[in-house]
């Protein structure tokens, strides 16, 4: 049972952050979209844009929560030494952080400028922001998946031990 409940929460991130990164790729292009006035290029705010990084902020932002808040920080405080799967656990959770708060700032920076509804501004200064955090929630993705398989393998090594203490009691 806890096996399939880890494979369904490990499977909603994985959608979560897959939708995230689409999300900001198309984004990205919304914004992209250039209209031409007279002689030059203006890039207006987007309002399609807006909703799309909005989208892909909050989902980034679920999918990390569900991962960290479900599965809960691997508890390296043990009678052992660490060993390589805890400290895997420890590598891909704050690598996972690292990431997340790289792409969540990247999408926020982007998004933000195209909230603004003034047609009067020439330019939107930022590009290309959103197109990196959407490729980011896809490496976040990978990094939530490696931190559910290690933290899966310490939740199997923790309960032997436990079958032994048991055992032996």
């Amino acid at each position: 049972m806890a096996n399939r409940v880890a494979a369904v929460f490990c499977l909603l991130v994985l959608a979560l952050d897959i939708n995230a990164g689409i999300l900001g790729i198309d984004a990205e292009l919304a914004q992209n979209k250039e209209v031409r006035v007279l002689v030059s290029y203006c890039r207006d705010p987007s309002r399609k844009a807006f909703k799309l990084g909005r989208a892909a902020v909050v989902l980034l932002g679920l999918a990390h929560a569900v991962a960290v808040l479900f599965w809960g920080f691997v508890c390296i405080c043990s009678n052992e030494e660490l060993d390589a799967k805890v400290q895997l656990a420890t590598y891909c959770l704050a690598f996972s952080w690292f990431v997340f708060l790289i792409a969540f700032g990247l999408m926020i920076f982007q998004t933000l400028p195209n909230g603004r509804l003034e047609e009067d501004e020439e330019d939107t200064p930022h590009t290309g922001y959103l197109l990196g955090g959407g490729i980011l929630c896809f490496v976040h993705a990978l990094s939530a998946v490696y931190y559910f398989v290690s933290a899966k393998a310490i939740g199997q090594k923790v309960s032997k031990m436990n079958e032994t203490v048991v055992g032996n009691a």
